[in-house]
């Protein structure tokens, strides 16, 4: 059989979330199905090494705006190459298609509540969310499969839209094999070097998007910091623009705390495990999650966690993080003091991050996707 994978952006340089999931979904194809033949359908971008051609799997490369690629130019060569399956990797895909339509659908969070008005979004997001909420319930409507990635985002897709749970099915993400504990001294500092890392730092991937509660952890950290001397912990966050921290420092009364943020910029995902391996504690008090996967790559690396107790976050990272309310940022400032002090409640949170992220690998969620496919097949 042929079967075509939308993965618009994996060609880019600076990759995201679904840009990895899909990379690590077709890496993996290519490497188990070696009966069928894929055709991936990207853009082209700066990051072309990042995967190449097999026996197996071709690559089709498609030019043009996001929305005229994926609503026209897509579906077109889809039905040029003559692919018995389209599988749309990212939330979207085209509304007039005649091939039968896999969707990967992360998550509806962008469905639950109108985001062109409310603060804290760029025009970006914003146009993008608006984009989705007009697109996404006609290709559902059209897709003879959804995958989702947690049984709660499952529930919370068949609840939205009043499917019947056989539409929807959940297919966990995975960890990179890379990541790993990394002791080796000198990759440790050669990343301390590269990103002016700290010696000892928490940990946090806050981004503009309101559901990462970068305005609690930026409370919880103001009252740690009220706490005492050996509490003044510097916190590393990635790629954020500096201003609008400082205006959110402002907003909360302690401007003077941006000495105590480092912004390391773009992190390669590579560079990853060594930073999740040299700090303090790893952060992921979101508001609202589909999956998570940082949390998984946390564990996975030997980073104690410290996780929200909402959406799909107990389920995928079990037993093995200490919860709190992400509405509450005295539970954050509490949980932070008792992994700093409690080196029995850090060491067995490690031991049991290692043994929880075993669950999850990228070659587990291919060999799903490939069964998935092969009877979306067998029943047509």
């Amino acid at each position: 059989m042929k079967i075509g994978i939308e993965a618009q952006r994996i060609f880019r340089k600076k990759k995201h979330g679904m840009d990895y999931v899909a990379l690590e979904l077709i890496r993996n194809i290519a490497k188990i199905d070696l009966e069928n033949e894929y055709v991936i359908f990207v853009k082209p971008g700066e990051d072309e090494a990042c995967f190449s051609e097999t026996p197996n799997v071709r690559i089709v490369k498609i030019s043009g705006p996001y929305p005229v690629w994926e609503q026209f130019k897509l579906a077109a060569a889809a039905q040029k190459e003559g692919v018995q399956i389209l599988h749309c990797t990212s939330n979207t895909g085209p509304i007039r298609c005649t091939i039968p339509i896999v969707l990967t659908l992360h998550d509806i969070i962008y469905m639950e509540s109108v985001s062109l008005f409310k603060k804290g979004f760029t025009w970006y997001q914003k146009l993008g969310n608006m984009y989705r909420r007009f697109v996404v319930p006609k290709v559902l409507s059209n897709s003879t499969k959804v995958i989702t990635v947690s049984e709660y985002e499952r529930k919370r897709i068949a609840d939205f839209f009043g499917f019947s749970f056989d539409k929807v099915l959940a297919i966990y993400n995975g960890v990179g094999n890379y990541f790993n504990p990394v002791s080796d001294l000198i990759e440790l500092k050669r990343i301390r070097l590269k990103y002016n890392l700290p010696e000892k730092f928490l940990f946090f991937l806050g981004n503009t998007d309101p559901k990462k509660n970068t305005i609690g952890v930026l409370k919880a950290l103001s009252q740690l910091y009220t706490r005492g001397e050996k509490y003044r912990i510097p916190l590393v966050m990635l790629d954020y623009d500096k201003d609008a921290l400082q205006k959110m420092l402002s907003d909360i009364g302690d401007p003077e705390m941006i000495k105590m943020i480092k912004l390391a910029g773009y992190v390669v995902n590579t560079d990853l495990p060594a930073i999740y391996s040299a700090c303090s504690v790893f952060l992921y008090p979101s508001l609202r999650e589909s999956f998570g996967i940082p949390m998984i790559e946390a564990m996975a690396s030997g980073a104690p966690l410290i996780a929200s107790n909402t959406s799909c976050m107990p389920e995928v990272a079990g037993n093995a993080a200490l919860y709190i309310d992400p509405f509450k940022p005295d539970e954050i400032t509490d949980a932070i003091i008792k992994l700093l002090e409690d080196d029995s409640l850090r060491i067995e949170l490690i031991q049991k991050g290692f043994e929880r992220a075993k669950a999850f690998s990228w070659q587990k969620m291919a060999e799903e996707v490939i069964y998935l496919y092969k009877g979306i097949l067998n029943n047509n």
